[in-house]
Formats: structure tokens, sequence, C-alpha cells
């Protein structure tokens, strides 16, 4: 059995680094021209340089997107933009245009990943990008793991599958929806979500759902109970979606794969259950397992609800420890009180709770609670913690 990569999202430079502190082999991020996530905290050049150099200082790498279906307005500055790319140090690009691989492989040696946006479903489709010299392609999510088993054994091509996140109710996020009802081009970085808002449905002027709104969108994936047959599979890359998500977000789903996927390869019994639960605690929408099993049902999609309720609270994240206090350096993420019961969170297996007995401003005062949003605090923690833990309010 092959070890796949564990490839993670990052919409900035602290993200990226949580990503890759908690278990991710590869991150890849949005520059501030080319890509998707227009809304997304896109990284500047001197950015994605310190990007590089802290991923490649965990023997880890750096891949960025170029993914846009490009206009022709769209093209200026793309040259010096590839050349600084390389200059950079980047792992590789993620391309969804003919145009934009073209002028990638004639102007730098960056390698290529073919993005999902080329909607790639079977070996013809990546043999064709493989005769052009491509490194790797990010396959459609519409594939079952029957489609996969097949494709694998068709090609030696590097083969990335999305295994956690949202999903487009078009054809590998190939949607215009976004752009018919709010000028904003989801295939140039500005997708407005338009099939998770709530609809009425009407025949001329009767309107057919009565009181319960109709929306289009798709669960979230999870793929939890499949990663071991992806892996027997040969799946070289498995792929986490979420540039616009939060840190705890990023953390939590990323330690629960690295850990899954470290059990399996490793012949340790791997409890099913428990890594869902893990991983349930930072998904704030219903989930299903996309086109694995084949077609998605009807219970798979969000017809009528968005169901957005997140599980378990990001409290904050630890900064520095003080030994001789017994007292953490904290970054308040959202309010808490004495006497909560918070759970430590970390890259690690093993995760300790404690009750809130005293906390204290950076002036030296007791505090009852921590309502101010980023205010840095020093609260007692009767055991070490270290930078980039996470803390959580237990409900």
């Amino acid at each position: 059995m092959k070890k796949p990569e564990l490839l993670a999202p990052a919409g900035d430079l602290v993200k990226l680094k949580f990503a890759l502190l908690y278990g991710a082999d590869a991150v890849y991020i949005g520059g501030k021209f080319f890509s998707l996530r227009a809304r997304a905290s896109n990284f500047g050049i001197t950015q994605i340089k310190e990007a590089v150099r802290f991923a490649h200082s965990l023997g880890k790498k750096v891949y960025v997107t170029t993914n846009i279906v490009p206009h022709n307005e769209d093209f200026v500055g793309l040259k010096e933009y590839l050349k600084e790319l390389e200059e950079a140090g980047v792992d590789a690009l993620i391309c969804a245009s003919f145009a934009i691989v073209e002028e990638a492989m004639r102007e730098t040696n960056i390698p290529i990943h073919i993005s999902t946006q080329q909607s790639i479903t079977n070996q013809l489709g990546a043999k064709f990008w493989q005769e052009r010299g491509v490194e790797r392609v990010v396959l459609a999510r519409e594939l079952s793991l029957e489609e996969l088993t097949l494709l694998r054994k068709e090609t030696d091509l590097e083969l990335e599958v999305f295994i956690h996140g949202g999903m487009c109710v078009s054809y590998s996020g190939r949607c215009t929806l976004s752009n018919n009802m709010t000028d904003r081009d989801a295939n140039r970085g500005g997708c407005a979500h338009s099939c998770r808002w709530n609809y009425d449905i009407l025949h001329a002027e009767e309107k057919l759902n009565d009181s319960v709104p109709f929306s289009m969108s798709s669960k979230d994936l999870q793929a939890v109970l499949h990663i071991k047959r992806l892996m027997d599979i040969g799946i070289d890359s498995l792929k986490i979606e979420g540039r616009m998500k939060s840190i705890h977000y990023i953390a939590t789903v990323v330690s629960t794969y690295r850990h899954l996927i470290d059990d399996i390869y490793e012949g340790n019994p791997v409890d099913i259950e428990q890594y869902e639960m893990s991983i349930a605690k930072a998904e704030n929408r219903l989930t299903s397992d996309g086109f694995f099993r084949g077609i998605p049902t009807k219970q798979q999609q969000l017809y009528n609800q968005r169901s957005e309720n997140p599980t378990q609270e990001f409290v904050a994240i630890v900064l520095d420890y003080d030994q001789g206090r017994k007292m953490a350096l904290v970054e308040q993420r959202n309010k808490f009180n004495l006497n909560d019961k918070i759970q430590h969170f970390h890259p690690g297996k093993v995760y300790r709770e404690f009750s809130l007995t005293y906390i204290e401003d950076e002036a030296g005062h007791a505090r009852e609670n921590a309502p101010h949003p980023k205010e840095r605090l020093w609260i007692s923690i009767p055991f070490t913690v270290r930078p980039y833990d996470i803390l959580r309010k237990i409900k």
C-alpha cells in the first residue's frame, strides 16, 4: 500500500501554518491573481515566499492555484507572475486553462497539476494531459470508487482526489448560476454560492413549496469511511477543500485525516466512528460521501435546509506557556467564561480536558470572561501547552 499525500487548503499564512503543523504534507494556496477564491485572504508574492520557506523547513510542499477560466483581459501580467512564482520556489501550479498551462510550461519549470475544473473523469483525459507533460491531474469529484480503480490501472500519472469539503451542484465547479444571479463569475473567483440560497418554487402565481424554502446545494463531502479503499486503489493525493474555512476547521479536519491515514498505513486498529465524531467537531453543514458509491441520491442533497449548526466552539489559540505559573497566553476567538469546561486540541492524538479556574488580562487584572475578539489573555491550564495548540469549549 502506498501512503498518499494529504493536501490541505490555506486561505492565508496563519491557516497555512496550522494546516502543516496539524499534519498536511502539502498545502494549496491562491495568489492575488488567477485564483478561484477571490474573496480569500490571498497571498502576495512576499507571503508566498514566506509560505514556501516555512513549508520547506518542515519538508513539505506549497502548490499555487492559477485555476481561473481566463478571458482575454485576464492574461495581463501572467508571464511575470509565473516567473515570480518560480523564483519563490513553489512546488507546483494548479491550472485549469490550456493557455495558462502552455504559458507556465514555456516560461517556467514549475510542475503542473491540472485542476478539477477540467472535469477529468476517464483515463483518456488523464492520458491527454500526461502526453503534454503535466505531473498530476486533480480528478473530477463525480467519480465512483469503481471508476477510480479502473482509471488508476490505466495510467501511471499522479492522481489527486477530493475527500472532504464543499461539493458544487454543478459539474466539478463549472457553474454559471452565480454569474447570472449576482454578476459574480464563479469561474473567475467570484462564486456567490447561489445554489445554497433559499428559493420559492412557483407555477404561474401559485407557490408550490408551501412554507418550506427550496435550495439545490449538495451536502458537504466527508470520506472517512473510504480512505482505506482510496489508499488500496493507489490514489497519490487526498485533498481537503476549504480555503475560506476557519483555523479550527482546518486543524480539526487535517488532524483527523492525518491520524486516520497513518493508522491505516501502519496497520493499527481503526475505529471509523471515532474518526467521524472527531471530524464532526468542525462541521457546520450536513455531510455525505458524494459520488464514491455511485450516483448520489436525494438523501445527499440539501433541498430544503441549510443545517448550519457548529457542534463545538473554538475559543482560543495558545501563544505561549509559563511553566512556573501554569498559565497560558492565548488569543481569544469566541467568548469563554470562568468554570467553562475546555478541551485542549493539538496535532497529537491525545486531547485533554480541564475546567477554567482563572482568567487574567495582560495588565494583570482578573477577569470573569473573555468577550472581546482576538484579545490576548492569560488563563490557567494545569498541564503544558504549546504555541498553535487550540482550545475548544465543550458544550
